[in-house]
């Protein structure tokens, strides 16, 4: 796969994921229109967060990591490898239902344990009420992942990168409705009935996203039916590997919970010393949101597109391919993360001023800090996903969690000096940038585990990169930071003006450096267009 084949895959791709992280950013500003960034806010956000936290300590990184090698083998089987997708999906079902349950049942416990500050306020029971009706999710997160990995496997990327829009309408409805029907509540009014029917609106969506899988996957030769053999070889290989990946998602889970306590217990602390600027969890959640729309839209595409060709090389046992794949890929990737980045760190308060309506300048702005926290964070984050690829290929997930281990224990030490030593009005600042700082670590160390299979990616063949190009990026924002006051307009007006300026100059610099990758996708895009 060279770059036009993994450029052309990952553009299919792509176009359905930008409309989907720009429905799943028109939700999350609609969300904070309806809840705001305070207190309430964070009740929902630390309810429906938990979801996709069990998910993915439970199984979440088994069926997106270990599975696919496993569904790619089976599709060579006679039957095209549905006995081993339908024990896979009933497997998959009654654990994820019973999960769901166990879950519901004991709601108030997890409520405790990730937001410890709540007890014995009115938060707790409001979080619990948002979390009973939020945690359903689970089922239909883990029924998408593994279907929209069955359909990858045979080649169909579209529906699972469309799929989340439907999602994205429904939850966008459901806000958009109480936007217009309901003022704004508090932790202290708002009503039952409000609570159900915002946590219901986003489990339909979810359910609604799993299930629109089913006829694209209808139309291969894969027949899922439900089967309750599970003494398959291959399925005890593959639940065997997912232990591993189990403890994975539970270290990544570990520094999620620190930050979650963290940042609802300097919200309530900063409440108590009168401070009423939204500075929790939920503007974390939020400027987490934007600061992965450039790593979902670019790194997801190509990694979705490259995964199964990994999987084969390594099989074959190449590793020099495998290699060659992986630099290609983190060098794609880098010509938008490394611009991304710099734009979030000195255009952070001026998107989220922009973007967020409904709530204070204060609100948006602290907001926009902890965008701009997190920004350096962006590309080694990318590097680190597609080196994990490297080790997913040879089904390793012994390294990987060796890797995440270290990353996030340097998450959590450096977390922690950040609450101990802040005001707490800055803590959640100071924890995007101690997240931004682990990825470093993450990547570096990822990297180094891939020379274990004869993968030996050196530092010199991405550092030097990427820091060309974030020189470029540095050389059109810093003049347009400085000059962004006498740019005329509204804030939308602005902020157009100043992406437009820094993207145009930062492409003309790329062409005029000879950055090959920015020449290809141009070139790529420009007879794709023409054909079209």
């Amino acid at each position: 796969m060279n770059n036009h084949s993994l450029l052309r895959s990952s553009t299919i791709m792509a176009v359905g994921t930008i409309v989907s992280r720009i429905t799943g950013l028109v939700r999350g500003l609609l969300l904070v229109a309806v809840l705001g960034t305070t207190l309430l806010g964070d009740t929902f956000n630390v309810a429906n967060t938990m979801p996709n936290i069990l998910y993915n300590l439970i199984i979440g990184g088994a069926l997106t990591a270990v599975f696919v090698p496993q569904i790619v083998r089976a599709t060579g089987d006679a039957d095209g490898g549905s006995a081993f997708i339908s024990r896979l999906v009933t497997v998959t079902f009654v654990f994820l239902t019973g999960l769901v349950i166990l879950a519901i049942v004991i709601a108030p416990l997890l409520v405790g344990l990730f937001a410890t500050s709540y007890i014995g306020r009115p938060e707790f029971e409001v979080t619990t009420l948002f979390m009973r009706y939020c945690l359903p999710q689970i089922l239909f997160m883990g029924l998408f992942a593994l279907l929209s990995q069955v359909a990858n496997a045979k080649g169909k990327f579209g529906p699972m990168m469309w799929a989340p829009v439907l999602n994205n309408l429904i939850a966008i409805g459901v806000f958009g409705w109480f936007l217009m029907y309901s003022t704004q509540p508090t932790v202290a009014t708002i009503p039952d009935s409000q609570i159900i029917w915002i946590s219901l609106g986003c489990t339909v969506g979810y359910m609604a996203q799993a299930l629109i899988l089913i006829p694209a996957i209808a139309k291969t030769d894969i027949r899922i039916r439900l089967r309750f053999d599970w003494r398959d070889s291959e399925l005890r290989k593959s639940l065997h590997l997912a232990t591993w990946t189990i403890l994975f998602a539970a270290i990544s889970q570990l520094s999620y919970l620190v930050t979650v306590n963290l940042s609802t217990g300097a919200a309530v602390k900063s409440l108590e010393a009168g401070i009423e600027t939204g500075v929790g969890f939920t503007p974390f959640s939020n400027a987490l949101l934007i600061f992965m729309l450039p790593h979902s839209i670019i790194t997801i595409s190509i990694i979705t597109a490259l995964l199964p060709a990994l999987s084969k090389l390594a099989h074959e046992k190449k590793p020099a391919l495998i290699h060659d794949q992986l630099v290609r890929a983190i060098r794609l990737v880098g010509i938008v993360t490394v611009p991304s980045s710099i734009a979030f760190l000195f255009f952070g308060p001026m998107m989220t001023g922009t973007l967020f309506f409904g709530i204070s300048q204060a609100d948006s702005n602290y907001l926009g800090y902890t965008l701009s926290a997190l920004a350096l964070g962006l590309a080694p984050m990318s590097i680190n996903l597609i080196a994990l690829r490297g080790l997913n290929a040879f089904e390793n997930v012994k390294l990987q969690v060796l890797s995440n281990a270290i990353m996030n224990v340097i998450a959590v030490v450096v977390s922690i000096g950040v609450a101990l030593s802040l005001p707490p009005q800055w803590v959640t600042v100071g924890l995007a940038g101690a997240w931004a700082l682990s990825y470093f670590f993450g990547a570096w160390n990822t990297i180094y585990l891939l020379r274990r299979f004869e993968i030996k990616v050196s530092i010199s063949e991405v550092a030097g990169f990427y820091l060309k190009l974030g020189a470029l990026a540095l050389v059109v924002a810093v003049p347009v930071w400085f000059l962004r006051d006498l740019i005329p307009g509204g804030n939308i007006v602005r902020l157009a003006i100043v992406l437009v300026v820094c993207g145009i100059g930062y492409l003309a610099l790329c062409k005029i450096t000879r950055v090959s990758e920015v020449t290809s996708a141009i070139q790529l895009l420009a007879r794709r267009r023409k054909i079209g």
